[in-house]
């Protein structure tokens, strides 16, 4: 990562050709070794962190004039703090690869004249002469250690720079999920905008679970492009097709999943079923609960009535508690009903996508990603009144699947 931002970014190899000790952490520039003074006049030393906005894969940009400090607040020669540096206390979680740089504050210090700096360089130069200023007069102490601080960084199995999670900072919280081994049993409507949000999820593996072909239907509910040679073609590969260009770690299994296919879920640390058969959901829920993978069931129930369609979405979330695998079997249905084979089963690409957020979030709040302030167990929707009820263990509801 050092060798290509340093190549294709002239502002940040002049950086490190004037001396600064340059390091990258995820996507922040770190430039260690920064000089100043604390409440005592004591020499001490910092580190800039910035956040890197990639372009491309090898070019980068600021996000803004601001950057955080690791250090104390920096002191004058007249034993005052510095100022006209805006921001306050602050703390930024990096990786273990900078487990030096602890930071505690931000600064904001914009140029007068223009109001933006032009590149990093000019960013860091501007910063390093206000705060190591005094302690370049006092102890001819200076930054330019020309240290080269690059570290193997954690394999990412994205192919591309995760931005989105070091624009909002929650980097710590993305690291939740990085042992995770995820299936999806059903790539329909809901089964296919699951895999969509899980792309962007970094879990360590996504296995793909559906036998059945890509037809135009699927496009209308399902998210992505369609291609018109993908139709006739088997789901997880079409699907496969489109996202392996974003990411590692995806299997593509063309194959129904029943009581017979332990091997296939070995080391699956979280299951999301989306299948609308009672019956081989119940063959599916058996393997998960006999291999102690907890597990999400949705589902939804539509039906016309007043030239209307009403009905609900569920998401049901299955532990690895024996009690609550017993209660929850009750919420979804396990046997085939003979009346809806002369029914139309109705879908709608918004209700699958709505279906597939709340597993989603559901996931991530057992993971300590999302808040969770009740542990509900099942969430209905309610089209006609937009209302959405959980329960927990306590409660004794019936939804309609």
């Amino acid at each position: 990562m050092f060798q290509r931002l340093v190549s294709h970014n002239d502002d940040i190899k002049r950086l490190v050709e004037k001396g600064y000790a340059v390091g990258f952490d995820s996507n922040y520039l770190v430039i260690r070794d920064i000089p100043y003074l604390n409440q005592q006049l004591q020499l001490q030393t910092g580190a800039f962190v910035t956040k890197l906005v990639f372009i491309d894969q090898n070019k980068v940009k600021q996000d803004d004039h601001q950057v955080y400090f690791a250090g104390s607040v920096p002191y004058n020669l007249d034993g005052k703090p510095i100022p006209n540096l805006a921001g306050g206390p602050v703390s930024l979680p990096l990786s273990e690869n900078s487990k030096d740089v602890i930071v505690e504050r931000s600064f904001s210090n914009k140029p007068r004249s223009t109001g933006r700096f032009l590149d990093f360089f000019e960013k860091i130069e501007s910063y390093v002469s206000i705060i190591s200023g005094p302690a370049m007069e006092k102890y001819d102490a200076n930054p330019y250690t020309y240290k080269i601080v690059e570290r193997v960084q954690e394999d990412s199995i994205f192919k591309f720079q995760d931005t989105l999670t070091s624009r909002a900072e929650i980097s710590d919280l993305s690291a939740k999920f990085k042992d995770d081994v995820v299936a999806i049993i059903g790539l329909g409507g809901t089964g296919s905008y699951l895999l969509d949000f899980l792309i962007k999820t970094p879990v360590r593996e996504i296995r793909m679970f559906d036998i059945d072909p890509y037809y135009v239907h699927n496009a209308f509910r399902s998210p992505g492009r369609l291609q018109p040679d993908e139709l006739g073609k088997l789901k997880v590969n079409v699907l496969n097709s489109r996202y392996e260009n974003f990411r590692t770690g995806l299997k593509a299994e063309p194959k129904f999943i029943d009581d017979t296919c332990k091997e296939d879920l070995n080391n699956v640390t979280f299951a999301f079923v989306c299948v609308d058969k009672g019956t081989s959901r119940a063959g599916i829920i058996e393997l998960l609960v006999s291999m102690k993978i907890p597990f999400i069931d949705v589902g939804m129930g539509l039906s016309r009535k007043n030239g209307k369609l009403k009905g609900m979405v569920r998401t049901s979330y299955f532990s690895t508690d024996e009690d609550q695998i017993m209660k929850e079997k009750g919420m979804v249905p396990l046997t085939d009903n003979p009346d809806k084979m002369y029914k139309t089963n109705i879908q709608i690409g918004e209700l699958n996508a709505l279906n597939a957020c709340l597993a989603v979030i559901r996931f991530k709040q057992l993971r300590g990603f999302y808040m969770e302030a009740v542990a509900n167990y099942d969430l209905l929707f309610d089209i006609s009144d937009m209302k959405i009820v959980g329960s927990d263990l306590t409660d004794n509801q019936n939804g309609e699947d």
